[in-house]
Parts: C-alpha cells; structure tokens; sequence
C-alpha cells in the first residue's frame, strides 16, 4: 500500500473539526503525534498497519489542518480526551488500538485512564507514564532536558523567537537531534515548517505547554492501567530521560517494552521498521 491510497478527510467531534488520514479497512487504529509533529509523523507507518487495519492519523487540535481555537482553555486534557472519545464514535467504532508518541502520549495515556474500554490495545512512543514525568520534574536531570517547557510558559515571546528565520528551529528539532541526519529530508522539514507557519497554529501548540501544570493534570488520582501495553522507546532521547521508563510495571498490569539503541526522540521517524517489527509482534500476542 502506498500513500495514493491515503484520504484526507475531515470530522466533527467535541464541537470541533478535526482534519486526519486514513487508510485501510478493518479494526481501528487510532495514531496521535506530538509536538511540533501533525499526522505526517506516522507516515512509514500507516501504509504498513493499513493492511489489517483501517489507521486513522489524526492532526490533534490546534494541529495542520485541524480547527485552532484561539482561547488558551480550548487545550486542556479533558477536551483533548473527549476528542479522542469523539472520532473512535464518529468513526462509527466502539474499539481501538491507540498508538501515540510524545504529546500524543501524554493524550492516549489520559484517555486510556478515563475509557479503558475503548482500547484493546495501547502503544506508546518515547513518552513515560504521567506519574514517572511529573515525578521527574523533581529532579535537576530531567528539569533540564525540560528547560523548553518553562520557556513556553512566556506570554508571546516563544511565538516570536520560533517564527525567526523561517521557524529554523524545526531543523534543529528534527534533522538536528536525529542520529541518523539523513533521516528528515528536506521535503519532511518542508512539510513540518508548513504545518506549523499555519496561521494560529503555533501559539495553538504552545498552549498544550501552557496547560500543563494546571492542577487537573499534576495532581490527577491514576487507576492502574489494566490495557495490554507496549512502549518502545528511542534510548538516545534528548527530552525525556531513559530512566523514566524505569518502573512502568507498577502502573501498568500488562506491560512490555522495547528499547531502540543510537535512535532519538522521534522514534517512529527515525527506526520505522523496528518500531513496525515490535508493534506487529505485540498485536500479534
């Protein structure tokens, strides 16, 4: 299968439009990216799940070619859940295997904790469990692999400094922290400079940032997660701490994880065919 097949479609859900791609027939999986990612960022996956599966990779709100409220309070995790909530009804499904990275992550995990019936399947990229990454904003180490998240905090400035130089920043979190440096062509750096320079896009994303110490998320009671789990995690992770993996069984019944050596953050990007190989092999199970 390749991307001729895939459809831009669009819906509404949690009175917002949501832009997504889609592809194959079957159950759903449902895909979340991160920041400063949009669904491009499972494209050497949805070709290859679309097999077996109809994938559905959502732009999050605020995201590409997704509805961008301008109010900071439209980007709370409680709409970002019942967005998620939204498409796997909208989409006419009771179920789904949700993959996530990232923010995505963070999403999926939240979710996960409020509709566990809804997932028959949970896989996670390079983004620990909500209790290991507050936890982790306790020590030097991580606050400052964090140092970004409390720059974004800033009223206006962030936008202005990430619009600099026609948003070059997006190299440097890309091709600049990737290992393998061939890895984001330039048509990849395009595609995401154009996602972002959409107007309302970039202040949109920032506010997930701006959200994210809010009581609701910090001092959240969490349920241990009783869905089947993987999380594949890219070991040379310059924002979040190997270390942080370390533990997860304790919040997670059925839990598996794989590392991926000399790989980075954007995992799927960067390795796609061993994060491809170890998804298989745990849908299978």
């Amino acid at each position: 299968m390749t991307e001729n097949s895939w459809k831009h479609e669009y819906i509404t859900t949690n009175n917002i439009k949501l832009h997504y791609v889609t592809q194959g027939n079957g159950p759903l999986m449902l895909m979340l990216h991160g920041f400063p990612e949009y669904w491009y960022s499972w494209r050497h996956q949805i070709p290859e799940f679309a097999r077996d599966y109809q994938v559905v990779a959502i732009d999050l709100r605020g995201y590409n070619d997704s509805d961008k409220p301008k109010e900071k309070s439209a980007y709370v995790m409680n709409e970002f859940i019942q967005d998620v909530k939204g498409v796997i009804q909208g989409l006419g499904y009771e179920k789904c295997v949700l993959v996530a990275h990232d923010w995505g992550g963070i999403i999926a995990w939240n979710f996960v904790d409020i509709y566990p019936e809804t997932v028959e399947k949970l896989i996670i990229l390079n983004l620990p469990h909500p209790l290991k990454l507050i936890r982790s904003f306790r020590t030097w180490k991580q606050l400052q692999k964090s140092w970004y998240i409390f720059f974004f905090q800033i009223p206006f400035l962030p936008e202005l400094l990430l619009q600099y130089a026609n948003y070059n920043w997006i190299e440097q979190m890309f091709a600049g922290i990737a290992l393998g440096k061939s890895i984001f062509t330039l048509k990849d750096l395009k595609a995401y400079k154009q996602a972002v320079a959409k107007p309302g896009a970039l202040r949109a994303m920032l506010n997930y940032y701006r959200n994210f110490f809010i009581p609701q998320l910090i001092n959240k009671n969490w349920d241990i997660v009783a869905v089947p789990t993987l999380m594949i995690w890219g070991e040379e992770d310059k924002f979040l701490g190997k270390e942080l993996t370390y533990g997860t069984e304790a919040y997670v019944r059925d839990f598996k994880i794989k590392y991926i050596p000399n790989c980075s953050h954007w995992v799927q990007q960067e390795q796609p065919t061993l994060v491809n190989q170890y998804m298989r092999e745990f849908l299978r199970a």
